[in-house]
């Protein structure tokens, strides 16, 4: 099995129930939900494709994640759209590593692969989440680019177990661009359901990402500024 490896990185998790987290990053390509405010818009946008995406097996994976990361790091699989593929190859071969492996996922396709965690974040406007992943997440990441969102996004929940835990993250140049608008409807949502929380994305304040020579540095600008690359 070889997958579409976007980019790859060492950092830590910016975000939900892991937050601060050492995190190594697999990044695949591949996606068609085609989010208007995609922060990874070169996995799937027409004008940011890469010069070219390196294919890679599960033994190629797992030798760069124990070779660039330390035992203990969890191991984060991402897109674009990871649950396009069969994962099992992949979550096997980093499992024998003694890796958790966490994915990350809007929830379109069956799960295939053993995972640790599943980062659930719906879209809406796009495919919904399958039943099947709704009932396995561990967390749902509901991105808030409009009030409207937060109650499109709550309305695919079905089904979800009591214990996951459902973040409200403002789209990164609302949030950067502190759009009161946003932030004050997640605000009052988390005070009207105490089970809601509200999130955001402290890697970007960081920019730890950047400092990983694997990660993908390139300005695409969908849903914000072009010159900070967001």
């Amino acid at each position: 099995m070889k997958y579409p490896v976007y980019e790859r990185f060492y950092t830590w998790q910016g975000e939900g129930v892991h937050l601060g987290r050492a995190a190594y990053f697999i990044r695949l390509y591949g996606c068609p939900q085609a989010c208007p405010w995609c922060d990874s818009a070169g996995t799937w946008h027409r004008d940011y494709r890469p010069d070219g995406v390196t294919l890679m097996d599960t033994d190629e994976l797992a030798e760069v994640v124990r070779n660039e990361s330390p035992d203990g790091a969890v191991v984060v699989v991402t897109g674009g759209e990871p649950i396009l593929f069969d994962l099992k190859p992949l979550t096997d071969a980093l499992h024998a590593l003694g890796r958790r492996v966490h994915l990350e996922t809007s929830g379109i396709a069956p799960l295939r692969g053993d995972l640790d965690w599943v980062t659930l974040s719906p879209k809406p406007f796009g495919q919904p989440p399958l039943p099947e992943v709704v009932a396995v997440a561990d967390e749902v990441k509901i991105i808030v680019h409009e009030p409207g969102d937060i109650q499109a996004g709550l309305d695919t929940l079905t089904g979800l177990p009591d214990e996951a835990v459902i973040w409200l993250h403002p789209e990164w140049s609302k949030a950067r661009e502190r759009d009161l608008k946003v932030l004050n409807a997640i605000t009052q949502a988390v005070k009207e359901n105490p089970r809601l929380r509200a999130g955001y994305q402290m890697h970007k304040l960081y920019r730890a990402d950047d400092l990983d020579a694997h990660s993908d540095k390139r300005l695409i600008p969908l849903g914000g500024n072009a010159e900070l690359g967001y």
